[in-house]
C-alpha cells in the first residue's frame, strides 16, 4: 500500500484519542454517530427545548449533551439512547413498542447458536 493509499484509508476513519492511545473508528461508525447526534439536535429544537432543559431531564451536564449532538464517540451509549428516547428519535425500530418483540426475535435466533465461539485450531505446521 502506498503512502497516498494509507493516508486516504486513514482519512476514511474517525480518530479519537483515548487515554494515551489513538482509537480509530470506521467511516460508517462516524456517520452513524453524526446521524444520531443531529437527529437528537433536530428533535430537541423542533420541541423548542434548550440544551440545559434536555440535559437536566437526562441528568447530564450540558457539555455532555453537546458531545452527543456532535456525534462524539466518547459519550456513553446509554446517555445518547436516553436523549433519543426522550425526544422520540427512533432507535432500531420505528415504534418503541416494537423493541420488546424484536429483542425476543433476536433471543430466539441466539438460542439456536452455540453459547461460545472459539477460534478454529490451527493445524500443526509439519511441512518443514
Amino acid at each position: 500500500m502506498s503512502r497516498k493509499q494509507i493516508r486516504a484509508h486513514c482519512n476514511d476513519r474517525l480518530r479519537v484519542k483515548v487515554a494515551e492511545h489513538l482509537r480509530t473508528y470506521s467511516r460508517t461508525t462516524g456517520e452513524a454517530l453524526a446521524l444520531l447526534g443531529r437527529s437528537i439536535r433536530l428533535a430537541r429544537k423542533q420541541r423548542k427545548m434548550s440544551e440545559v432543559d434536555l440535559a437536566a431531564r437526562i441528568g447530564i451536564a450540558r457539555g455532555t449533551l453537546q458531545a452527543i449532538e456532535k456525534g462524539q464517540p466518547k459519550v456513553e451509549i446509554g446517555l445518547a439512547f436516553e436523549a433519543a428516547a426522550l425526544l422520540g428519535v427512533p432507535l432500531f425500530v420505528d415504534e418503541p413498542s416494537r423493541l420488546a418483540p424484536e429483542i425476543s426475535r433476536i433471543d430466539d435466533k441466539l438460542a439456536l447458536l452455540p453459547q461460545s465461539v472459539r477460534r478454529p485450531r490451527s493445524e500443526p505446521r509439519d511441512d518443514f
